[in-house]
């Protein structure tokens, strides 16, 4: 049974752009726009499920790749989906792989080309991707033992870990690729997809399981021209929503996201992933996201670094040894109410584990309230002078 949908509630007059609206999956509804936070391995580290509830959080999104090489997809799906697995009760994503195996098989992460014929290629002999027409070949980031993903096995991973909401493999490209590079392997995503897509639908029909969504991956750089060319394509087929990836120069990200949302239909939800400043995240729902994801609250959190609406602090620094302070006082998080900064300072400076924790409470609360707030002032039709005043002071 399809127990999958997507409804708009309220939008600034376009529903193309700036919307609210409700994602229904088998394991609840995420109120959009929201915040997914990121559980890499089934785990958002350093913090308990209990914990990333009390954050607000509404859904998770882990990692095919990592999970495929630890502990294993098919554990995941013995234990009975990555909602049973990892002890969490709310939808759940996955990303397909695509962006792991290419980045961390890279050694150069976003800045890679593919294109042999460019200087800043890595020489082959440092490289742990290659992709081909069929697939990609990588080595494990584990033990550099050799591996290959191809479409059907990306689906058929998912399938396994069993999240509500699935990605279609993709090839991720950067910035530093050439147009030709970036038509031609656009063109590869395209193939890529429909064979996404036809697997996927098939594995669904035959495991009699809840169903699980499946949504296609954009790429296209910089490129307005294959930008538009893949919105209208992907938009075309029958995914049940959208993911925008790919390199994207910070400078342009509202400008990329409105030329995708323009040509997507309405009435699906997009994804804009790996995406969490403050900035990024107002042009992006201004133009027509509904959902996010992002390492970098927790990332972050780790060496100290802390959102507050006056702007982010490090924590670290010497002139926070004697502020007895309270860490954030626009914030009523468990962190922010029980710990002084001199405190955290304190557990940061002596390696103290549970910074990390207390840290990225506070961080991912303050991310996933801030997207809620962007809900909250659509609702009311005062989204731009909020953004304005929000912004203003967060990067004055």
């Amino acid at each position: 049974m399809n127990k999958f949908s997507f409804t708009i509630d309220k939008s600034l007059g376009n529903p193309t752009f700036a919307r609210t609206g409700i994602i229904h999956t088998p394991h609840g509804d995420i109120k959009t726009p929201a915040f997914i936070v990121v559980g890499t391995k089934a785990t958002v580290k350093a913090l308990t499920p209990e914990q990333v509830k009390d954050t607000g959080a509404q859904a998770i999104l882990a990692n095919a790749y990592h999970l495929y090489l630890q502990p294993g997809h098919k554990i995941v799906e013995k234990a009975g989906g990555l909602s049973e697995f990892a002890n969490w009760d709310g939808p759940t994503f996955t990303d397909s792989g695509g962006f792991q195996v290419l980045s961390l098989g890279s050694g150069y992460k976003k800045v890679i080309s593919m294109d042999s014929d460019l200087s800043t290629n890595a020489p082959k002999s440092s490289r742990h991707a290659f992709v081909d027409d069929d697939g990609v070949n990588f080595k494990s980031v584990i033990d550099g033992s050799m591996h290959r993903f191809t479409p059907e096995l990306s689906m058929e991973i998912q399938h396994s870990i069993g999240a509500d909401i699935c990605f279609a493999f993709d090839e991720l490209t950067s910035l530093a690729e050439t147009y030709e590079y970036q038509v031609e392997a656009l063109n590869r995503t395209h193939r890529w997809a429909e064979r996404s897509l036809n697997h996927f639908r098939k594995l669904n029909k035959e495991s009699g399981r809840p169903y699980q969504a499946l949504f296609g991956v954009l790429q296209g750089a910089n490129h307005e021209d294959l930008r538009r060319q893949t919105a209208k394509f992907l938009g075309a087929m029958s995914f049940d929503g959208y993911g925008i990836g790919g390199a994207i120069e910070k400078s342009k990200l509202g400008e990329i996201v409105g030329w995708v949302t323009e040509e997507l239909p309405v009435d699906k939800p997009r994804h804009l992933l790996g995406i969490s400043e403050p900035d990024d995240m107002f042009n992006a729902v201004a133009k027509g996201i509904d959902t996010f994801d992002c390492v970098s609250p927790t990332r972050v959190a780790r060496n100290g670094a802390v959102y507050t609406l006056d702007g982010r602090i490090n924590l670290r620094k010497a002139c926070y040894k004697e502020d007895f302070s309270q860490l954030d006082p626009d914030c009523d998080c468990y962190t922010c109410q029980n710990y002084s900064r001199a405190y955290l300072h304190h557990l940061l400076k002596a390696g103290e584990r549970l910074a990390a924790t207390l840290l990225s409470i506070h961080n991912e609360a303050f991310i996933i309230r801030l997207v809620d707030s962007m809900r909250t002032s659509i609702e009311d039709g005062s989204f731009e002078d909020y953004r304005q005043k929000w912004l203003s002071r967060y990067y004055h």
